[in-house]
Formats: C-alpha cells, sequence, structure tokens
C-alpha cells in the first residue's frame, strides 16, 4: 500500500503542477501568443495524459500485489474513472475548442472571475485565458496574446521608460 501511496502522491504533484502553475504562467511569458501556449499546451497535457496512465497502471499493480482494502481499491477505481472520462471527454472537448480559438472563433467561453491585486481594495474583472475588455468579450472578439496588444494599450518597460528630468 506504500508504494500504492507514492505513485497517488506523483500523480497527484503532477496534474497540480501541470494544471496550477505550469498552464497559466506559460501565457504570462514574453513572447508567448496565444497559438503558442495553446500548442505547448496540447503537447504538455498530452504528455501529462500518458503519464497518468502509466501512473494508473501502477497504483493498481501495487495494490494487487500487496495487501489492500476495499476503500483503497473504490478509490482507485474512482479515479481512474474520473481520469477515463477525462481522457474520452473532457481533453477532445478541449482540443476542439482550442482548434475554434486558433482558427478565430475565440471570444465565447471565456469567463471572468474576479480578483484584487496588490494593495488595491477594489475588485476588478480578470478575464482567464485572455486579454480582453468586457465589450470586446461581448461583441466576440478573439483573445490576444499580452505582447500582441495594440502599443497604446502595453506597460512601459524599463527599456521604454522616459529619462528622469
Amino acid at each position: 500500500m506504500t508504494v500504492a501511496a507514492a505513485f497517488t502522491f506523483t500523480w497527484l504533484g503532477l496534474v497540480l503542477g501541470i494544471s496550477f502553475l505550469e498552464a497559466p504562467l506559460k501565457f504570462r511569458a514574453p513572447g508567448v501568443t496565444l497559438p503558442l501556449g495553446l500548442g505547448i499546451g496540447r503537447l504538455v497535457f498530452a504528455a501529462l495524459n500518458r503519464v497518468e496512465v502509466l501512473l494508473a497502471v501502477a497504483v493498481w499493480v501495487a495494490l494487487l500485489a500487496g495487501p489492500r482494502s476495499r476503500a483503497s481499491m473504490a478509490v482507485a477505481g474512482a479515479v481512474v474513472l474520473v481520469l477515463l472520462v477525462q481522457l474520452a471527454a473532457v481533453r477532445p472537448a478541449l482540443i476542439r475548442r482550442s482548434d475554434r480559438v486558433l482558427a478565430g472563433e475565440g471570444g465565447r467561453g471565456v469567463t471572468r472571475t474576479w480578483s484584487t491585486s496588490g494593495s488595491r481594495s477594489s475588485r476588478s474583472p480578470c478575464w482567464s485565458g485572455s486579454e480582453l475588455s468586457p465589450s470586446q468579450v461581448d461583441a466576440g472578439a478573439a483573445p490576444r496574446a499580452k505582447d500582441q496588444r495594440p502599443q497604446s494599450h502595453r506597460r512601459p518597460t524599463a527599456d521604454h521608460r522616459q529619462p528622469a528630468s
């Protein structure tokens, strides 16, 4: 059961690290456009899915080879069922969605979340996966990566600052 637990926590660490760190952060990297980010995401998640299948098999082999409880078998079965649903339904739907975004049909399905930034106490809308204003979302505009914004919307960097007077 200890080996099965080690495989399980390795699996959990991979999913959490890739889903909640790598996936959103890649779109914040300089020079990463929406098509490039989606392409990277497809490769990363395809590799993650292959590793998940291997880890699921390893968990089952470890459980079947050693002492096991009904609860551990039920949990392992439920997790494998979730993985199968992910592979059979969720991932293909996400691929179709990214195909539509890459074809310029983005905008629909962009979600709005609320976040607070820094010391500001007011809440402001944050458009997940894109740099869209509310009017652009309502108009069905395709999301643009940060480096594709018009020059007037870019934040100044150290290279573009005015010299001090």
